[in-house]
């Protein structure tokens, strides 16, 4: 493993309240020195004048489709999504074929991951298959690597199941990952209840699905063990975003996150009819986006993710059939960049902590920081950086990208996992 200096970088570490140009050394796969003028023979140097240098970032919610579904995506190539976007840790949802709900799924998961360009923390399920009727062994699955409990893509079915589930996982020190959603109130809706909804001739998915779900889980949380961890996954109501706000006054042990399509888009995008916009919870109205966008700003919504859902061409051909879902994780920065930090409402250094530090943070693991001595996960930025999504240039197998045909602002232009290069538009031009 070769050392690597990078030399006259902007070195921002939230985690540190760090914001200053120097140089960082990179020895073996951890960070040996931050200071001006070092000098390390040997190590390979890379000139990061004009360059952010930043924790790598961790994703929270992706699916990446392995096992069973790789026709959409697989491990390696998720990963490569990841790198390709800064990515350097990123959770795996347990809605794969079989269900993350064994320890030996999640060992498939972790041995495929060896070789990987990004970290991958398998998440469980907490019910058995995802069907909401039987606890799956969360202390088999904890012990054999699992990083959180969920059954996102569906809520757990019933408030009793949810109950026993944050008392198991109160005691084995790991967060609970809530898709919050009442089934009986979203039925088979494919977009937001809406005038558009109405004139589409589509079913429609009203904000109170969400928030009736928000509300059951804090409700829950209330009376829940000391030590539970209830996280909420992508927020996208203002209504839930208010009862999160309201339970963290109250000092519940609470945190959440959104991702950028919410803050950034309206279910005007489904005007056109295309699938490529669709996803659960759904594109929501204007006063919903602003309250998102406000919510980020206050520290409502602790994260930002991607809620990362590949689908092939042919699964989102058609708009009423098509599989909820989209894309994101190598358009996550800059999209969240171009929307809070070149609008001028929040800095560049919050921003990394709402998609590095803070999700390091939920998760309880060592990751998110450049202090001395922690593993070499970073990644380097070009604030002036334009760029427009060309779906066709994307690293993972399926292109149903939200944001496809944005010109953003900032890119990332290369990724560090463990000391290692893992993606490289620097100095090798765009992979």
């Amino acid at each position: 493993m070769a050392d690597i200096l990078f030399t006259n970088a902007r070195v921002i570490d939230p985690s540190q309240n760090v914001d200053c140009v120097c140089d960082m050394l990179c020895k073996n796969g951890k960070i040996a020195q931050m200071d001006k003028n070092i000098i390390c023979e040997g190590a390979q140097q890379i000139d990061a004048s004009g360059l952010i240098l930043a924790p790598g970032l961790i994703d929270i919610h992706t699916h990446l489709r392995d096992p069973g579904f790789t026709q959409k995506e697989d491990i390696l190539t998720g990963c490569a999504a990841a790198a390709a976007g800064g990515v350097t840790t990123l959770c795996a949802m347990p809605n794969t074929n079989p269900t993350c709900d064994t320890p030996e799924t999640i060992q498939y998961i972790l041995e495929k991951a060896k070789g990987a360009k990004a970290r991958v923390l398998p998440v469980a399920a907490i019910t058995k298959g995802l069907q909401g009727e039987v606890l799956s062994d969360m202390e088999a699955l904890a012990a054999a690597g699992a990083c959180a409990f969920s059954d996102d893509g569906v809520p757990v079915a019933t408030a009793d199941l949810m109950r026993r589930a944050m008392e198991k996982a109160a005691e084995l020190h790991l967060p609970i990952l809530a898709h919050t959603e009442d089934k009986s109130l979203s039925v088979k809706g494919i977009m937001n209840q809406c005038a558009l909804a109405d004139k589409l001739s589509a079913a429609g998915i009203p904000n109170s699905a969400e928030d009736v779900g928000t509300a059951r889980e804090i409700a829950l949380l209330m009376s829940a063990p000391k030590d539970t961890h209830l996280h909420i996954c992508h927020v996208s109501t203002a209504g839930s975003a208010a009862l999160i706000a309201d339970a963290k006054k109250r000092g519940l042990a609470i945190t959440a996150e959104t991702c950028p399509h919410y803050f950034m888009f309206t279910d005007e995008k489904l005007a056109a009819q295309d699938a490529d916009y669709r996803m659960n919870p759904p594109l929501r109205s204007e006063c919903d986006r602003k309250a998102i966008f406000e919510a980020v700003l206050n520290g409502t919504l602790d994260a930002i993710a991607t809620d990362h859902a590949p689908h092939t061409a042919a699964e989102k051909s058609d708009f009423y059939r098509a599989p909820n879902g989209v894309i994101g994780m190598e358009t996550s920065f800059a999209a969240s960049y171009t929307a809070l930090v070149k609008s001028g409402a929040m800095t560049v250094s919050e921003l990394l902590r709402r998609m590095s530090c803070a999700p390091a943070q939920i998760l309880g693991i060592d990751a998110g920081t450049l202090r001395i001595g922690a593993r070499a996960d970073l990644i380097l930025i070009d604030e002036n950086a334009s760029w427009t999504v060309d779906v066709h240039a994307l690293h993972g197998k399926s292109k149903n990208c939200v944001f496809k045909n944005c010109t953003l602002q900032s890119k990332v232009k290369m990724t560090v996992l463990n000391g290692e290069i893992v993606y490289d538009e620097l100095t090798k031009g765009n992979e």
